[in-house]
C-alpha cells in the first residue's frame, strides 16, 4: 500500500475512535440557525455527517480519477502496441526490400562479371588468332627468307664448281 493510503486509513480511524470517545458531546442538543429558520439538533453529530459526506465526495472523486487514468493508460498502451507492431512490420519490409535490393545488385554483378569474363575470353582468343597468324606468316616470311637464301648458295656454290668438260668455265 502506499503511504498516502495508509495515512488515510489512520486518519479516519482517529476520528472514528475521537467520535465514538465523545458520543455525549456530539449527541447533545443545540439550536442551529439554517438562515431562514432555526433548528434544534445535535451540532456534533450534524459535523459528523458532513465530515462523512465530504469524505464519501472526496474517495469518489478520487475513484473516478483513478479509473479515467486508468482507462486512458490502457488505450494509450493498446495505441503504443499498435504503433509498436506497425513500426516492426514497417522494419520488417524495410530489411526485405534491402535483402531484395542486395540480391539483385549481387546477381547483375555477377552478370556483369561473366559478361566482362566473356568479352575478355573473346578477346584472347581474338588476340590469339591474330598472334597465330603472325606467327605463321613470320615463319612463312622466314622460310621464303631461308628459301631463297639457299637458292643463292645453290646458285653460288654451282657457279663455283669446276665446270663439266663440256661446258667452258668462265674464269
Amino acid at each position: 500500500m502506499r503511504i498516502r493510503t495508509i495515512v488515510l486509513i489512520v486518519a479516519i480511524v482517529l476520528m472514528a475512535g475521537f467520535a465514538a470517545l465523545n458520543l455525549d458531546e456530539f449527541s447533545r442538543p443545540s439550536v442551529l440557525s439554517l438562515g431562514f429558520t432555526t433548528v434544534q439538533a445535535p451540532l456534533g453529530l450534524v459535523m459528523l455527517v458532513l465530515l462523512a459526506a465530504v469524505l464519501l465526495v472526496f474517495l469518489a472523486t478520487t475513484l473516478y480519477i483513478q479509473s479515467t487514468h486508468l482507462l486512458e493508460m490502457r488505450q494509450s498502451t493498446r495505441a503504443l502496441t499498435a504503433q509498436r507492431e506497425l513500426a516492426d512490420k514497417a522494419e520488417a519490409s524495410r530489411f526485405t526490400e534491402l535483402r531484395q535490393y542486395l540480391e539483385a545488385q549481387a546477381v547483375a554483378a555477377q552478370q556483369r562479371e561473366a559478361a566482362h569474363g566473356t568479352v575478355l575470353a573473346e578477346r584472347l582468343a581474338q588476340t590469339q588468332q591474330v598472334l597465330i597468324g603472325k606467327i605463321e606468316q613470320s615463319g612463312n616470311t622466314l622460310a621464303a627468307y631461308i628459301g631463297e637464301l639457299e637458292d643463292r648458295l645453290e646458285t653460288r656454290e654451282s657457279g663455283l664448281r669446276p665446270a663439266r668438260a663440256d661446258t667452258p668455265s668462265l674464269l
